[in-house]
């Protein structure tokens, strides 16, 4: 699908002050790693993730996406009467009714004629939202809309390290189910779309390709629904097959959307991929003729944020000038389940109001 009249307006992030290492949690799994006789390093080693940060406990997943939206609209040439419809994106939300899109939309003060509604799907809900976002704005049915998500990794983590150190049934090649689940972390973003008579960027939203390649939706699960700001899920995820079908469908996309934008492996100037892990990034971009030096990475110092993961790796890599006028910059978004949306964006310049994040040692280094 093309895009003629949506705007990149603003993004506004929020993290977490508090940090744990990968060396962090081996400490926390020592009994586990002794039962097992893992080697220390191995967490970090695997996935290229450092550290990942985490909100105070009992942290409303609504507290975040509000601050998030409030520093895009302040950077922003929109007021908040002016936005038509607002999308959570996240997995984690407040609780399992209303929609905690209805907490945000009250507390930031957005008009009774603005379309609210959650969107769950994964990694990939804060970038379905903006498609839906985008899609209305085209149609002329909205001037501006919110697209915000805000995951917390806390439960997770915590969760299974507690089942890894105390259930004797974990061995070495049943614990692979649980890796994933360790390089969790926590963050919140927002983006503002709009249309041309609103934007004060000219950052344009070009086009968007999806696929759904559900036969593998096994692959990542959860035991069961546990809906709610204090739910302790247990996820089983089979990394590797995850990894190989994620990457088979990304490649497929991918197709889809160099024929529908007229760009290549040689033309995207910059690309910013879903944040799982090295393996993935590696995989991901060798598999689409990428160049790694063009895609810039936040895992290894946040970590795996779910749905927040993409649209804050493209807040800071903007917030830190990684990207200049005229560039083409590729979106790569993929979930589990499976799915992927890639977006193509003519890049002009965007507002970004967040953390202000210095450089962190391992982000990938940029030419030029």
């Amino acid at each position: 699908m093309k895009f003629e009249s949506v705007y990149l307006e603003s993004l506004g992030y929020t993290v977490p002050q508090e940090i744990w290492t990968s060396a962090d949690i081996e400490t926390r799994l020592a009994p586990v790693y002794d039962r097992l006789k893992l080697p220390a390093g191995r967490l970090e080693l695997m996935t290229g993730i450092r550290e990942r940060r985490f909100w105070p406990p009992g942290t409303l997943p609504s507290t975040l996406s509000v601050a998030s939206c409030r520093r895009a609209l302040s950077v922003s040439g929109v007021t908040a009467s002016a936005v038509g419809a607002l999308v959570h994106g996240s997995v984690c939300r407040d609780f399992l009714e209303p929609a905690t899109a209805c907490v945000v939309h009250h507390h930031v003060g957005l008009p009774p004629s603005c379309v609210i509604y959650d969107v769950s799907n994964a990694c990939l809900g804060i970038m379905n939202g903006m498609l839906q976002v985008a899609s209305m704005i085209e149609l002329g049915q909205i001037e501006a809309g919110l697209v915000v998500g805000s995951e917390g990794g806390r439960q997770l983590v915590e969760t299974t390290i507690d089942a890894l150190n105390h259930d004797p049934r974990w061995n070495r090649k049943t614990i692979k189910e649980a890796v994933a689940s360790l390089t969790i972390g926590s963050a919140s973003c927002a983006v503002l779309l709009t249309n041309r008579r609103r934007a004060t960027s000219r950052t344009r939203l070009l086009a968007a390709a999806c696929r759904a390649n559900t036969q593998w939706n096994a692959l990542c699960q959860s035991e069961h629904d546990l809906a709610g700001a204090h739910f302790q899920p247990l996820m089983a995820t089979d990394s590797q097959e995850l990894l190989t079908r994620g990457v088979e469908t990304g490649v497929a996309t991918f197709a889809d959307f160099c024929q529908i934008t007229g760009w290549s492996s040689e033309t995207i100037d910059r690309t910013v991929c879903h944040q799982v892990g090295i393996a993935h990034q590696k995989m991901m971009l060798e598999s689409l003729g990428l160049k790694p030096e063009n895609d810039f990475v936040t895992y290894p110092w946040l970590g795996n944020t779910g749905s927040a993961a993409l649209p804050i790796s493209l807040a800071v890599a903007a917030e830190q000038g990684k990207f200049a006028p005229g560039q083409r910059v590729a979106l790569l978004g993929i979930g589990s389940g499976i799915n992927s949306i890639m977006m193509a964006v003519d890049w002009q310049g965007v507002q970004v109001a967040g953390g202000e994040f210095p450089d962190r040692e391992g982000t990938t280094p940029w030419p030029g």
